[in-house]
């Protein structure tokens, strides 16, 4: 058995699972390109040649040099294409767009399809697909997370993965499942490498999942993690003091009550964060049961 080999396949193992995590999942090529030695094979640029005297003493004198001649072999004009650039919306154009898009929703089928058509945020373009929601459209309480990773990309739902499948356990100790909460995102793209969302991705996404939330019409909202507090129920305090307390939100047509609590994917980073998670669930328990929320 060659050791070695092995080794050496489990560390290539290795740096594909790092790339694809890192949201690296299509290759451009067939081999490996070495760009630094094709930098280093690349001959030197010559230097321009000096100005004629002609052209100095003109310039002494206050005259604009004379410009060469073009060849008769080669045009006066350049011929090569211009290099595209990508055109974005200015943020505020995007975020009235969002707004004024989002409002044209009456049902979350319309909200689906308008967000599937929408061009406004660019992680749009790197995402595989839309990430709308799961769950049943009308329970009586919504679940809130901050912006799908890999797993939900691929799947196009919410809370597919390690987190999600925390979250169905935190859902059945209080006697909930898929079928009886609705469950979205702040965002609905992934962004490229799980990396966090701008504030301004944030600010424009942020009129559609309100709509989503409206249109829903839930009892209770519950935000998962500190990102999705701050930005439905507009605070800068982090999780750790928002979580546990009963809010007020205003849907739109109606104040419901909402409350924060820590996302599943931190609770698998911090599993003494659980305890606390576990009394923000039974809050939410009771306030179900008509016992609590006060």
């Amino acid at each position: 058995m060659d050791v070695t080999a092995d080794r050496d396949f489990d560390d290539w193992a290795d740096i594909l699972a790092f790339h694809w995590e890192a949201g690296v999942d299509v290759a451009i090529g067939e081999v490996p390109v070495d760009r630094f030695a094709e930098s280093a094979a690349e001959p030197s640029r010559p230097r321009a040649p000096a100005a004629p005297a002609r052209d100095s003493a003109a310039g002494a004198a206050g005259l604009a040099p004379r410009s060469p001649a073009p060849s008769r072999n080669q045009p006066a004009y350049s011929s090569a294409p211009a290099t595209p650039t990508l055109v974005t919306q200015p943020p505020d154009e995007a975020v009235m767009g969002a707004r004024e898009a989002a409002r044209a929703a009456t049902s979350l089928d319309e909200l689906k399809a308008i967000l599937d058509g929408f061009e406004g945020c660019a992680l749009k373009r790197t995402a595989s697909r839309l990430v709308f929601a799961d769950g049943n459209p009308a329970a009586k309480v919504m679940f809130v997370g901050e912006a799908p990773g890999r797993d939900e990309d691929q799947q196009g739902l919410p809370f597919v993965g390690r987190s999600g499948k925390l979250l169905d356990l935190m859902l059945a100790a209080i006697g909930l499942d898929r079928t009886s909460a609705y469950i979205a995102n702040v965002i609905p793209w992934r962004p490229p490498g799980n990396r966090t969302p701008t504030p301004q991705e944030t600010a424009v996404c942020l009129p559609f999942i309100a709509r989503q939330i409206e249109l829903a019409d839930p009892d209770i909202l519950v935000c998962l993690g500190g990102p999705s507090a701050q930005a439905l129920l507009g605070t800068n305090e982090g999780i750790t003091k928002l979580r546990g307390r009963f809010m007020d939100y205003d849907t739109g047509t109606r104040t419901i009550r909402a409350i924060a609590t820590f996302h599943p994917a931190y609770l698998l980073r911090t599993p003494l964060g659980k305890r606390f998670a576990w009394r923000d669930m039974l809050a939410v328990e009771a306030l179900l049961a008509g016992k609590g929320g006060a």
